[in-house]
């Protein structure tokens, strides 16, 4: 869309061709641009002498428009707001998981409410039931041939490099490929309802760049049971198994030969494979969370987990205060408990400067990054267990550099039955 023309400077007059409405907030006129003959743009015509009989009213869609009382039912047909029918892909919270209302207490505080004692609690709890697993996860660091120019451009700067980083999608798109964007909330996706997926029945890789927390479950439960549980129930044969059965013995006997009998799959399923960079825990919610069995099992439950993924942020928010900060934190806290006020961005537990004096109950900045990094594994292990149950070789492991991106840990997953992750390219 065109720039709209700048309101000629000293002057009391609408630019041409432009709205003659005088905006007094921001006061200039409009900048809409106007039918040809009209002096008003549609919002503001009710101001002009010839329309004064016509009422504008709010739409009852979308409030933040209006419309001609006299021309709503017309409206509302086209309105932008309006429901839209539903594809036959949507089905209303098929991974949404199940809703136990017993299990989420009515009113949870937020921590900065939270006693030192209970505090130190809830650490404990996570300190226990994160013993054994392993945080230190493997580089996997890899460019896509298609960004080595672009990277190694001299021109480019540090930003320039880092932002390339980050925006790799669509670099890769080859001509004779087929993109399909479907506009839906991943908690309604049914996969085996899209006529592609549905009509060749093919092998599919669930790809997720930043899924952010409750996405990434969402995610997980539409390929790994509405996907896949669908496929196995009806016993289907997909394309990518017939091609396999239709080699001649011969065939198969020179790829072997040439070492590649890894390459065919001795069972087919229906995801080959996931691949998801993980972010945002604080965001995960205990109804879509994969991972509840697990957590039930060490002992924990939906309290701990809404505690667990509101520290999490931790890990990533940049908590370090100065000295003169730090020396008035028992004050602050005080304060923060008394007056009833908001919970603050870094979770509301106060942080203690290395320099100051440490006291009882209270972390470091750098004790609580650790917390926020285990509040992190812990979740992710959830998710490894779920995939793991669901018949996956699933594992963790850091795909870019923390420089270019704090939430820099990627899972992926492939079928027991093909190569482990660690030995994939």
């Amino acid at each position: 869309m065109a720039a709209s023309a700048p309101t000629p400077h000293g002057t009391g007059f609408p630019a041409e061709g432009r709205c003659g409405y005088y905006v007094e907030k921001k006061k200039r006129f409009c900048r809409m641009v106007v039918a040809a003959g009209k002096r008003f743009c549609g919002e503001h015509a009710g101001a002009a002498e010839e329309e004064n009989a016509r009422k504008r009213i709010l739409c009852p869609l979308d409030p933040k428009h209006t419309v001609y009382e006299d021309q709503l039912a017309k409206h509302l047909k086209k309105c932008n707001s309006r429901e839209k029918p539903k594809p036959d892909f949507f089905i209303q919270d098929i991974n949404a998981g199940l809703k136990d209302e017993t299990e989420i207490p009515e009113q949870l505080v937020p921590i900065s409410f939270l006693s030192e004692e209970q505090m130190e609690n809830l650490i404990k709890k996570l300190r226990k039931a994160s013993e054994g697993l392993n945080s230190t996860l493997k580089d996997q660091i890899m460019s896509h041939p298609a960004l080595h120019d672009a990277l190694n451009d001299p021109k480019n700067g540090d930003s320039a490099t880092k932002h390339l980083k980050q925006q790799v999608d669509g670099k890769h798109r080859k001509k004779n490929s087929v993109f399909e964007r479907l506009q839906i909330d991943i908690q309604h996706l049914c996969l085996n309802k899209i006529p592609l997926l549905s009509k060749e029945k093919l092998p599919v890789v669930g790809i997720g760049k930043h899924l952010c927390g409750v996405a990434t479950d969402l995610a997980l439960r539409c390929l790994v049971e509405t996907y896949a549980a669908s496929c196995e129930e009806r016993n289907e044969e997909p394309l990518a198994k017939r091609v396999k059965n239709d080699k001649t013995e011969k065939e198969i006997n020179t790829l072997a030969k040439e070492g590649n009998e890894k390459n065919i799959p001795e069972k087919w399923t229906p995801v080959a494979g996931i691949v998801i960079a993980l972010c945002c825990h604080h965001r995960c919610d205990w109804r879509h969370y994969v991972g509840k069995e697990y957590f039930r099992a060490l002992g924990l439950g939906a309290v701990e987990f809404h505690y667990f993924q509101r520290m999490s942020s931790w890990a990533t928010c940049g908590m370090q205060k100065t000295s003169l900060e730090a020396s008035n934190i028992s004050t602050k806290r005080k304060d923060k408990q008394n007056d009833g006020s908001e919970e603050h961005d870094d979770g509301g537990y106060r942080i203690t400067d290395d320099s100051a004096e440490s006291l009882p109950g209270f972390l470091t900045v750098d004790e609580k990054k650790k917390i926020g990094h285990l509040c992190k594994l812990l979740i992710d292990q959830g998710r490894i267990n779920y995939l793991q149950q669901k018949g996956f070789n699933p594992a963790l492991q850091y795909y870019t550099d923390p420089l270019v991106s704090l939430e820099n840990v990627l899972l992926t997953a492939l079928p027991n039955h093909s190569s482990s992750p660690e030995t994939t390219a």
